[in-house]
């Protein structure tokens, strides 16, 4: 992003709302240049509201990723669409991220009307426009219908996994965000301490190799974090947490061969962002029904 002719910097908290799958957590790993958030072609991955930052020549964005809006009456997710309400309240600006490839529904609807009354500070991201079947034109009209009080201008259509618009996007952002000091030092990227970042490792690496409903049922539990070797070393004891005893052999795999898979790849994702030998013991057991336990729910999705 070429330098800012502005004198004074601004800062801005921003949430990202959209459906579940809509990019939102694919955007802010391009925005950040980080892997900051979980990104799976798994809906509702995002579980917890992660900050990103993003540091130019303009100031500070501070971007909130929020799980997807989704219409359901399940208790994890009605626990999900509070966490996106509750990231409204204070925001300085809200970037609505739209999926061009899927036809507008109720959803999108809903999730319009969420964010109805932040239009006047509101950027729209048409994305996945590399896309054959994407449709922008449809997704144009849809928003001169429902969110008709956001200009052209605060539009763009993007491909967050290309790196396409995201600088045009940052910049619309900026010009709409409050002059501001910095909230974090420049060379951070993310708020979230060792032990969540330790779980979202572990639970992107196994719901992107597990498939159907067992994604959902996975959570990641941390039992115990020790420096070792004058700090060269960091040892880690986790469990993967499952619903039912027969989702446990899944996970787990042949001859513990997906377990070992989940592992490895968890281990070495974790030594490029904290640059130590990592020693991770990670097992499988069985939480039963912790969708249905508030207790469960309240430790993984902590509410305002």
């Amino acid at each position: 992003m070429e330098k800012s002719n502005i004198e004074e910097l601004k800062t801005a908290v921003v949430a990202i709302i959209g459906r579940p799958s809509a990019g939102k957590s694919t955007f802010l790993n391009t925005a950040c240049q980080e892997d900051v958030s979980i990104v799976s072609p798994i809906p509702q991955t995002t579980r917890n509201a992660i900050k990103g930052i993003v540091n130019t020549s303009f100031g500070q964005l501070v971007f909130i990723d929020t799980p997807g809006y989704h219409d359901s009456d399940k208790k994890l997710n009605l626990r999900l669409k509070s966490v996106t309400e509750e990231q409204l309240d204070g925001i300085d600006c809200v970037l609505y991220m739209i999926d061009s490839t899927r036809a507008v529904g109720d959803e999108e609807l809903h999730t319009a009307e969420l964010i109805k009354k932040y239009e006047d500070k509101t950027v729209v991201a048409i994305n996945k426009t590399d896309l054959p079947s994407s449709k922008p034109a449809a997704v144009r009209e849809f928003l001169s219908k429902s969110l008709g009080n956001i200009p052209a201008e605060r539009i763009y259509e993007i491909s967050a996994k290309n790196d396409v618009g995201i600088n045009e996007v940052l910049k619309a952002l900026y010009s709409i965000s409050p002059v501001g000091e910095p909230m974090y030092d420049e060379e951070v990227y993310t708020d979230q301490d060792l032990t969540f970042r330790i779980c979202e490792i572990i639970r992107g690496e196994a719901i992107n190799r597990l498939k159907d409903e067992i994604p959902h049922a996975v959570y990641v539990q941390v039992a115990d974090i020790e420096h070792r070797n004058e700090g060269k070393k960091l040892w880690i004891r986790a469990f993967l947490c499952v619903e039912r005893e027969s989702q446990k052999g899944i996970v787990i795999g042949k001859g513990a061969s997906k377990i070992k898979e989940i592992r490895t790849a968890a281990a070495r994702k974790l030594s490029e962002i904290y640059i130590q030998k990592i020693d991770l013991d990670l097992q499988v057991k069985v939480d039963k029904n912790w969708r249905q336990h508030d207790n469960t729910l309240n430790k993984i999705i902590p509410q305002a």
